[in-house]
């Protein structure tokens, strides 16, 4: 029955991102209290069976501030996370990345770079330590 409503809730939350313009694949699975960025959502692009999990803020946008004109101004730009990646609990996603295929990414990292397919990056900045990953039958 708690699987039931647990698929039922997945669905309900992946709808919401789709209505608010995010670029979520239906297979991806979106935990609870994820920040994703309100100014450019269809600037997120993300893959198939891709799991964000909780407290994740993904940004798809740069302020550059305009002293002259004494104001900000936003620069949409994308941000791309592939298929079967894993992200970990409260890691940032800053904007413009792209996070390749297979990419585990580390509880409390901030991906800054660019993160090759296959590989698992951690820290802040987020590096990769481990790379040629395969997600078939990975223990995390």
């Amino acid at each position: 029955m708690r699987l039931f409503i647990a698929k039922i809730v997945q669905k309900i939350r992946y709808y919401l991102y789709k209505m608010r313009g995010y670029d979520v694949h239906y297979t991806t699975s979106l935990e609870r209290n994820l920040n994703l960025d309100r100014y450019n959502p269809k600037g997120i692009h993300i893959g198939k069976y891709t799991i964000i999990t909780s407290k994740v803020t993904i940004l798809s946008h740069y302020l550059i501030p305009v002293k002259s004109q004494n104001k900000y101004i936003g620069e949409k730009i994308d941000t791309r996370i592939g298929d079967f990646c894993v992200i970990g609990i409260g890691s940032f996603i800053m904007p413009g990345v792209t996070i390749g295929d297979e990419v585990v990414i580390g509880c409390g990292s901030v991906v800054t770079k660019d993160i090759p397919s296959n590989s698992i990056a951690v820290g802040n900045p987020a590096k990769v330590i481990k790379s040629g990953i395969k997600m078939e039958n990975i223990k995390l």
